[in-house]
C-alpha cells in the first residue's frame, strides 16, 4: 500500500506505521465517540474543512453512497470539522449521512492539530486522511492541497489491502 501525503501538509503528520493519537470527540448528535473504542476495526479519519461547502459535501456524499464499501472491510467512517455539533447535525439530516460527523469545536481544532492538518491561519482542518488498522496502527495518509477533492480509489485500495481483520 503506497500512502500518498502532500508535502505542504502541515508539520506533524502523524506517518504510516505510527500508533494513531487517541481523541474523543463528540458526533452530530452529541454523543462522545473515542477512537481507541473502535478498536477490532478499521477505522477511516476524514478531516475536511467545513459542513455545507461545495467540496466537503461532493467528498462526503460519495462516501455515503459508497458506505457498503467501508462496511465490507470492517471501517468505521468517522469525519471530522471543526463545526459545531448544531451545525454538523443540520448537515448530516440534510444529507443523509449513516455515519458520524464528530465536532473538532472546542478546543477549536485540536485534534486536527494532533493530526497535524489544523490550519491556524484559516482556522480550519485539511483535507486529511487516515486509515488506521484494527490495532490502532496508522496504514494509510493522504492530506490534499485546498480546492483538491480525495479520490475514493485511494480508500478503497488500502482497505482492500487491510482486509475485513
Amino acid at each position: 500500500m503506497q500512502p500518498v501525503q502532500d508535502a505542504g501538509a502541515a508539520a506533524g503528520v502523524p506517518a504510516v506505521g505510527e500508533t494513531a493519537p487517541d481523541f474523543e470527540l463528540v458526533n452530530q448528535y452529541g454523543e462522545p465517540v473515542r477512537l481507541s473504542e473502535l478498536r477490532g476495526r478499521n477505522v477511516v479519519v476524514v478531516f475536511y474543512p467545513f459542513a455545507f461547502s461545495g467540496i466537503c459535501t461532493g467528498e462526503l456524499c460519495e462516501i455515503r453512497d459508497n458506505l457498503a464499501l467501508f462496511e465490507d472491510e470492517n471501517a468505521t467512517v468517522l469525519a471530522l470539522s471543526v463545526d459545531s455539533k448544531f451545525t454538523l447535525r443540520a448537515y448530516a439530516e440534510k444529507e443523509g449521512y449513516g455515519f458520524d460527523l464528530l465536532a473538532d469545536f472546542w478546543p477549536h481544532g485540536d485534534v486536527a492539530s494532533q493530526y497535524g492538518v489544523f490550519d491556524p491561519g484559516s482556522g480550519m482542518a485539511l483535507r486529511g486522511t487516515f486509515i488506521i488498522d484494527a490495532d490502532g496502527i496508522i496504514r494509510y495518509v493522504v492530506v490534499n492541497p485546498r480546492g483538491q477533492a480525495r479520490d475514493l480509489a485511494g480508500y478503497r485500495a488500502a482497505l482492500s489491502e487491510l482486509g475485513g481483520n
